[in-house]
């Protein structure tokens, strides 16, 4: 074979080589292409596109809701506390001490109370701007007050005389001033001790004018007595009572004033206040001298102040009269009546301290002189009467028609 021929086979092969490699490649490549193609179709590719369609899922239980009624449920309930600090007086208190060697029934200071100061810490909540609830919730002393001390004479025998002009009296407190004009503010001439000798001149209210050597001025009636402290009676003075049932009876209504003694006797208050049924721990029967002593003292109904204390204790048998022996439920809020009421030792010092309450802030206007030289504040005063006391005293409206009742009750039991 020639050479040339050669050559061309060799071209020849060389080309077909090249189109079937070609072909190949073309074959695997449309292979590849369909591979690719079919796995495209189940590929997902992330975006940050909004999708064409959304789904929403709603619960089937979820109402529409109000917002208006949303707000008025949300803030009617709404509850605010706020916090007072109120200055009052401390109230002193009274201790009762029996006496032997004295007439009985006679009254006799051995000391003066003086009231003192207190800060008292309330807490107010409130409910949609009303009070729901008012609470102590501390207290501060910054003036101790100083107990009365009041001696009480249990001799077998009583006396009824009034002292005369020239007649000799004796002090009866442990110490005593005299002052130039019937006031514990005016200037003070002097003072003398115990058992001390003095002249009576002249009376003017709770005041005697009185001469001790060659001073000449006032000095509490109460500290004084006629009755030689060395020298004991043996003789018993005839008794009577004031007034008959039927005069006390005329004197009773609801309008009459309660800033004026009942005008019954030791005795009277005795039977009036004794053998009673409805008093089954004895509490006003044990206790009966006490209302007497307060007409004495302070110038106050003590059968609308025993009336008040069976209402409110119901004759003694209440709680806070029997864990506080406050028979009156004094310095009790309504809300909350048991944790702020006041505790006494005894029953005579709430009776003596409700009086004085009575006497200083219902039954006097702003400015009456009453006990122990004290000027009423009249800050509750409404007029002398149960009406008047039941505007401030008592939230129950009807609280005066108890009261009377329980009044015309004991009165009646004359």
């Amino acid at each position: 074979m020639k050479k040339e021929e050669r050559k061309e086979i060799k071209k020849n092969r060389k080309g077909i080589v090249l189109v079937y490699t070609a072909i190949f490649l073309w074959i695997l490549v449309i292979i590849l292409l369909g591979i690719f193609s079919e796995q495209l179709k189940n590929v997902s590719y992330a975006t940050t596109a909004v999708p064409v369609t959304q789904k929403v899922y709603v619960s089937p239980n979820i109402e529409e809701i109000d917002l208006e009624n949303v707000i008025e449920n949300n803030t009617k309930d709404v509850l605010k506390e706020k916090f007072e600090i109120q200055e009052i007086d401390l109230e002193y208190t009274t201790k009762y001490q029996d006496n032997p060697e004295i007439p009985k029934d006679m009254i006799q200071v051995l000391q003066e109370g003086i009231d003192g100061k207190q800060q008292i810490i309330i807490k107010k909540t409130y409910q949609n701007g009303e009070l729901i609830e008012e609470k102590e919730v501390g207290t501060k002393v910054t003036k101790a007050s100083v107990d009365k001390i009041v001696s009480v004479g249990t001799a077998g025998y009583r006396s009824n005389y009034q002292v005369q002009n020239g007649d000799c009296l004796y002090v009866t407190s442990d110490i005593l001033a005299i002052y130039q004009e019937e006031n514990i503010n005016s200037q003070k001439l002097i003072t003398i001790n115990k058992k001390e000798k003095v002249t009576f001149i002249s009376q003017k209210g709770e005041w005697y004018r009185v001469k001790y050597g060659s001073y000449i001025g006032y000095a509490k009636k109460d500290c004084l007595t006629y009755i030689d402290p060395n020298q004991k009676e043996g003789q018993e003075e005839s008794s009577q009572d004031t007034y008959t049932k039927s005069q006390l009876l005329g004197k009773l209504s609801k309008n009459m004033s309660l800033n004026k003694p009942s005008g019954l006797s030791l005795e009277q208050f005795k039977k009036v206040l004794s053998g009673n049924s409805k008093d089954k721990n004895g509490v006003f029967e044990q206790n009966y001298k006490y209302f007497y002593y307060i007409e004495k003292q302070y110038n106050v109904n003590g059968i609308f102040v025993a009336a008040v204390g069976i209402h409110e204790s119901a004759w003694g048998t209440s709680s806070i009269s029997l864990r506080k022996k406050n028979l009156f439920g004094y310095g009790a809020y309504d809300r909350n009546p048991s944790d702020n009421a006041y505790s006494f030792d005894s029953y005579s010092e709430g009776i003596d301290l409700i009086a004085r309450v009575f006497a200083k802030y219902y039954l006097n206007p702003k400015g009456t002189k009453i006990y122990n030289n004290e000027v009423a504040t009249g800050s509750h005063y409404n007029g002398p009467t149960l009406t008047g006391v039941n505007t401030d005293y008592a939230t129950d409206k009807n609280w005066a028609n108890g009261v009377y009742s329980w009044m015309s009750y004991l009165y009646n039991r004359l």
